[in-house]
Protein backbone atom coordinates (compact mmCIF):
# COMPACT_ATOMS: atom_id res chain seq x y z
CA UNK A 1 0.00 0.00 0.00
CA UNK A 2 1.48 3.66 -0.83
CA UNK A 3 0.59 5.72 1.51
CA UNK A 4 -0.21 9.65 0.91
CA UNK A 5 -1.20 10.95 3.91
CA UNK A 6 0.39 11.55 7.31
CA UNK A 7 -1.72 12.77 10.42
CA UNK A 8 0.13 13.29 14.04
CA UNK A 9 -1.16 13.75 17.14
CA UNK A 10 1.12 16.93 18.90
CA UNK A 11 1.90 16.86 22.29
CA UNK A 12 4.67 13.96 23.15
CA UNK A 13 4.63 13.16 19.16
CA UNK A 14 5.91 16.16 17.31
CA UNK A 15 6.80 18.35 20.62
CA UNK A 16 8.16 17.81 23.74
CA UNK A 17 5.23 19.69 25.52
CA UNK A 18 5.43 17.12 28.50
CA UNK A 19 7.47 19.21 31.20
CA UNK A 20 5.01 21.80 30.52
CA UNK A 21 1.43 19.91 31.00
CA UNK A 22 3.05 18.46 33.89
CA UNK A 23 3.95 21.63 35.45
CA UNK A 24 0.33 23.38 34.40
CA UNK A 25 -1.24 19.86 36.11
CA UNK A 26 0.75 20.54 39.35
CA UNK A 27 -0.39 24.24 39.80
CA UNK A 28 -4.29 23.73 38.90
CA UNK A 29 -4.06 20.98 41.14
CA UNK A 30 -2.34 22.53 43.98
CA UNK A 31 -4.77 25.81 43.55
CA UNK A 32 -7.95 23.73 43.50
CA UNK A 33 -6.67 21.15 46.32
CA UNK A 34 -6.66 18.01 44.13
CA UNK A 35 -4.87 15.59 45.61
CA UNK A 36 -1.37 14.94 43.07
CA UNK A 37 -0.86 11.79 44.24
CA UNK A 38 1.19 9.51 41.81
CA UNK A 39 0.84 11.95 39.21
CA UNK A 40 -1.97 9.44 37.73
CA UNK A 41 -3.30 12.66 35.37
CA UNK A 42 -0.38 12.10 33.32
CA UNK A 43 -2.14 8.89 32.02
CA UNK A 44 -5.32 10.69 30.95
CA UNK A 45 -2.92 12.70 28.40
CA UNK A 46 -3.85 11.96 25.35
CA UNK A 47 -7.81 12.36 26.24
CA UNK A 48 -10.07 15.70 25.63
CA UNK A 49 -9.34 18.07 28.69
CA UNK A 50 -12.47 18.66 29.82
CA UNK A 51 -12.59 14.90 30.30
CA UNK A 52 -9.76 14.88 32.44
CA UNK A 53 -11.46 17.94 34.75
CA UNK A 54 -14.63 15.96 35.02
CA UNK A 55 -12.45 13.16 36.22
CA UNK A 56 -10.40 14.80 39.20
CA UNK A 57 -12.19 17.68 39.74
CA UNK A 58 -15.89 16.55 39.35
CA UNK A 59 -18.31 17.83 37.02
CA UNK A 60 -19.22 20.69 39.27
CA UNK A 61 -15.91 22.11 38.91
CA UNK A 62 -14.84 20.91 35.62
CA UNK A 63 -15.36 24.41 34.20
CA UNK A 64 -12.36 26.08 36.57
CA UNK A 65 -10.30 23.18 36.01
CA UNK A 66 -10.55 23.84 32.62
CA UNK A 67 -9.82 27.95 32.56
CA UNK A 68 -6.82 27.30 35.48
CA UNK A 69 -5.24 25.08 33.12
CA UNK A 70 -5.46 27.40 30.00
CA UNK A 71 -4.61 30.11 32.28
CA UNK A 72 -1.35 28.52 33.43
CA UNK A 73 -0.42 26.71 30.64
CA UNK A 74 -0.83 29.70 28.46
CA UNK A 75 1.69 31.63 30.87
CA UNK A 76 4.36 29.27 30.73
CA UNK A 77 3.77 27.62 26.74
CA UNK A 78 6.63 29.80 24.55
CA UNK A 79 9.52 28.87 27.56
CA UNK A 80 8.46 24.71 27.95
CA UNK A 81 7.39 24.13 24.30
CA UNK A 82 10.00 22.28 22.03
CA UNK A 83 10.06 20.15 19.08
CA UNK A 84 11.63 16.86 19.53
CA UNK A 85 14.73 16.43 17.62
CA UNK A 86 15.08 16.25 14.32
CA UNK A 87 11.02 16.68 13.99
CA UNK A 88 11.31 19.83 11.62
CA UNK A 89 13.67 17.75 9.49
CA UNK A 90 11.46 15.36 9.56
CA UNK A 91 8.28 17.55 8.09
CA UNK A 92 10.72 18.44 5.79
CA UNK A 93 11.21 15.91 4.39
CA UNK A 94 7.98 14.43 3.84
CA UNK A 95 6.70 17.77 2.43
CA UNK A 96 9.16 17.21 -0.45
CA UNK A 97 8.12 13.52 -0.80
CA UNK A 98 4.64 15.10 -1.66
CA UNK A 99 3.24 13.72 1.74
CA UNK A 100 0.43 15.74 2.79
CA UNK A 101 0.21 16.41 6.82
CA UNK A 102 -2.52 17.25 9.27
CA UNK A 103 -2.09 17.45 13.15
CA UNK A 104 -5.18 15.29 15.39
CA UNK A 105 -5.32 16.43 19.00
CA UNK A 106 -7.43 16.36 21.93
CA UNK A 107 -5.96 19.91 23.01
CA UNK A 108 -8.11 23.13 22.24
CA UNK A 109 -7.52 23.83 18.86
CA UNK A 110 -6.73 27.03 19.62
CA UNK A 111 -4.04 26.27 21.78
CA UNK A 112 -2.76 23.81 19.63
CA UNK A 113 -2.27 26.10 16.64
CA UNK A 114 -0.36 28.47 19.02
CA UNK A 115 1.97 25.47 19.10
CA UNK A 116 2.24 24.67 15.79
CA UNK A 117 2.59 28.42 14.57
CA UNK A 118 5.26 29.11 17.61
CA UNK A 119 7.44 26.12 16.23
CA UNK A 120 7.36 26.68 12.56
CA UNK A 121 5.21 23.91 11.43
CA UNK A 122 2.25 25.32 10.14
CA UNK A 123 3.62 25.72 6.94
CA UNK A 124 3.94 21.85 6.67
CA UNK A 125 0.06 21.01 7.81
CA UNK A 126 -2.81 20.92 5.77
CA UNK A 127 -5.13 20.52 8.74
CA UNK A 128 -5.43 20.91 12.24
CA UNK A 129 -8.85 18.74 14.53
CA UNK A 130 -8.59 19.78 18.00
CA UNK A 131 -11.26 19.36 20.86
CA UNK A 132 -13.84 22.14 19.44
CA UNK A 133 -13.84 20.90 16.45
CA UNK A 134 -15.22 17.17 17.13
CA UNK A 135 -18.25 16.29 20.04
CA UNK A 136 -16.49 12.59 20.36
CA UNK A 137 -12.52 12.79 21.23
CA UNK A 138 -10.14 9.85 20.58
CA UNK A 139 -10.13 6.81 21.75
CA UNK A 140 -13.08 6.98 19.38
CA UNK A 141 -11.98 7.59 15.73
CA UNK A 142 -13.96 10.99 14.95
CA UNK A 143 -11.03 13.51 15.12
CA UNK A 144 -9.32 10.98 12.44
CA UNK A 145 -12.35 11.01 10.08
CA UNK A 146 -12.80 14.80 10.72
CA UNK A 147 -9.18 15.36 8.98
CA UNK A 148 -9.89 13.10 6.28
CA UNK A 149 -13.06 14.49 5.39
CA UNK A 150 -11.69 18.06 5.18
CA UNK A 151 -8.99 16.36 2.88
CA UNK A 152 -10.70 14.25 0.78
CA UNK A 153 -8.28 11.59 1.65
CA UNK A 154 -9.37 7.42 1.88
CA UNK A 155 -8.06 6.25 5.38
CA UNK A 156 -5.99 2.72 3.87
CA UNK A 157 -3.53 5.73 2.29
CA UNK A 158 -3.20 7.38 5.50
CA UNK A 159 -1.02 6.72 8.82
CA UNK A 160 -1.90 8.32 12.00
CA UNK A 161 0.93 8.83 14.53
CA UNK A 162 0.64 9.28 18.27
CA UNK A 163 2.34 8.64 21.56
CA UNK A 164 -0.73 7.15 23.39
CA UNK A 165 -2.41 4.23 23.52
CA UNK A 166 -5.42 6.37 22.86
CA UNK A 167 -3.63 7.47 19.64
CA UNK A 168 -3.71 3.60 18.89
CA UNK A 169 -7.21 2.87 19.54
CA UNK A 170 -8.55 6.29 17.52
CA UNK A 171 -6.00 5.04 14.49
CA UNK A 172 -7.47 1.27 14.07
CA UNK A 173 -11.14 2.64 14.92
CA UNK A 174 -10.76 4.85 12.06
CA UNK A 175 -9.04 2.08 9.73
CA UNK A 176 -5.99 4.13 9.04
CA UNK A 177 -2.13 2.70 10.13
CA UNK A 178 -1.48 3.26 13.37
CA UNK A 179 2.13 4.33 14.19
CA UNK A 180 3.50 4.82 17.56
CA UNK A 181 6.27 6.91 18.87
CA UNK A 182 7.85 5.62 22.45
CA UNK A 183 9.45 8.81 23.38
CA UNK A 184 6.01 10.36 24.63
CA UNK A 185 3.74 9.92 27.35
CA UNK A 186 3.60 5.80 27.37
CA UNK A 187 6.63 3.11 27.29
CA UNK A 188 7.24 1.23 24.56
CA UNK A 189 5.77 -2.03 26.40
CA UNK A 190 2.19 -0.06 26.94
CA UNK A 191 2.31 0.91 23.46
CA UNK A 192 3.19 -2.59 21.83
CA UNK A 193 0.13 -4.05 24.77
CA UNK A 194 -2.22 -2.32 22.03
CA UNK A 195 -0.35 -3.58 18.46
CA UNK A 196 0.46 -0.90 16.71
CA UNK A 197 1.19 -1.75 12.92
CA UNK A 198 4.75 0.12 13.32
CA UNK A 199 6.76 1.78 16.28
CA UNK A 200 8.80 3.87 15.46
CA UNK A 201 12.74 3.92 17.30
CA UNK A 202 13.52 7.38 15.41
CA UNK A 203 11.69 9.68 12.63
CA UNK A 204 14.03 7.65 10.33
CA UNK A 205 11.99 4.98 10.71
CA UNK A 206 8.71 6.80 9.26
CA UNK A 207 10.51 8.20 6.31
Amino acid sequence: MEYNTVLFDLDGTLIDSLPLIKRTYKRVFEQMNIPWGQGDVMQWVGRALRDIGIHFAGADREEDFFKLYQHYYSLDHDRYTTAYPGTMEMLARLREQGIVMGVVTSKSTKVAQRSIDFLGMDKYMQVLIGAQDVDKHKPQPEPIFAALERLKRRPEQTMYVGDSPFDIMAAKAAGVKSVAVPWGIAKKESLLKHQPDLILDSWDDLL
